[in-house]
């Protein structure tokens, strides 16, 4: 499946925009759900090393939306396991599933998505797409890097920092996730509308221990220069930090997952900003479609891929230091985990709590 370029990819509006209609649709065949006998939902997370968010929000809300809808379903984590995925997927699949939501780690969805769909299951790709599937839900991920970009080219210029000269290093996401290519599409779209061209770009990585080894090892090989860092999550931005605190730097560097750590190094201005995907959106449109799948319903969405698949987007927002108590009014981080530190400061000064 081509990742550089989505159909009709424009951002939605809000939950509202997050319509599924009952209106007949060509998924392959197995999209209906109406044939499967089970009406449970299997669910597969991908681990707890990319971002707090598939235990702590995913799990919680996806497990209270099947519950209230009547259904029963079985969440688990690959916990960055190719080989725990397919073996999860087995065992759900040995007890029936009524629809099966993955999020996929390292390309291991495709093979859980064929066995789930040869036996006429009804499959979600949830965050991350994967070939062959029925749906795709995720947030509007080419956007989220456009903000990121233009988090990078804001930061540069608020330092009086042209763009087109600019020592900037790429620090992507694992190229195995398919939403680090869309990630990396919509930085790159904004960054080089604004003259900028990667002075170095380590291999893409979602650990943020493996982007502090491969930033250091690419600050080093620039001579110590670099004017700003494009950072496709949080996590990896903070391994970038850590490298750029330790020789005494602070660049423009972007992010996303507004995570606890992720907003803390905004509130200090380590990071310039973070997009922030709140996961209960995303959640929510996940839910609603597999329950309609588990209903015998045949949903579906207002935009697809350019593989045809049909695609739910919603809208992420761009978190500066003055939209994290946004996030926190959201419920989606807690003042009291934020404002630690050097950072309980910053907090008293924009009456973040």
């Amino acid at each position: 499946m081509k990742k550089s370029s989505l159909i009709s990819i424009a951002a939605l509006a809000g939950a509202s925009a997050l319509v599924l209609t009952g209106c007949a649709t060509d998924n392959g065949g197995s999209g209906g759900g109406g044939g499967t006998a089970s009406t449970r939902a299997c669910v597969i997370l991908p681990d707890t090393e990319s971002s707090d968010r598939w235990e702590n929000g995913d799990r919680p809300a996806l497990e209270k939306a099947f519950k209230d809808a009547g259904f029963e379903a079985d969440i688990q984590n690959a916990q960055g396991s190719t080989d725990k995925m397919a073996t999860i997927a087995d065992q759900q699949l040995s007890k029936g599933c009524g629809v099966m939501l993955v999020t996929d780690y390292q390309g291991a969805g495709v093979a859980v998505a064929e066995k789930a769909k040869a036996e006429g299951i009804p499959v979600i790709a949830y965050d991350r797409p994967i070939p062959g599937v029925d749906y795709y839900v995720s947030f509007d991920n080419v956007k989220v890097g456009e903000l990121e970009g233009q988090a990078v080219v804001d930061g540069l210029k608020a330092n009086g920092v042209d763009p087109a000269t600019a020592v900037v290093v790429y620090m992507g996401g694992d190229p195995s996730d398919g939403n680090a290519a869309m990630f990396k599409e919509g930085a790159v779209k904004v960054m080089e509308a604004a003259g900028i061209k990667p002075a170095a770009e380590p291999t893409g990585v979602w650990d943020t221990e493996k982007s502090a080894t491969n930033f250091e090892q690419a600050l080093t090989s620039l001579g110590g220069k670099v004017d700003a860092v494009w950072s496709a999550n949080d996590a990896n931005a903070a391994g970038v930090i850590s490298v750029l605190d330790k020789n005494g730097l602070t660049v423009p560097v972007s992010g996303q997952d507004a995570s606890v750590a992720g907003l803390q190094n905004v509130l200090l201005g380590k990071q310039t900003a973070t997009v922030y995907k709140p996961f209960q959106l995303e959640a929510k449109a996940a839910s609603d479609l597999a329950i309609k799948l588990l209903n015998g319903e045949t949903p579906t969405a207002d935009k697809q891929l350019d593989d045809g698949t049909p695609y739910i987007a919603v809208t992420p927002v761009l978190v500066g230091p003055n939209e994290v108590q946004k996030v926190i009014d959201d419920g989606n981080a807690k003042a009291s985990e934020i404002c630690t530190g050097e950072v309980a400061a910053k907090c008293e000064e924009l009456g973040i709590k």
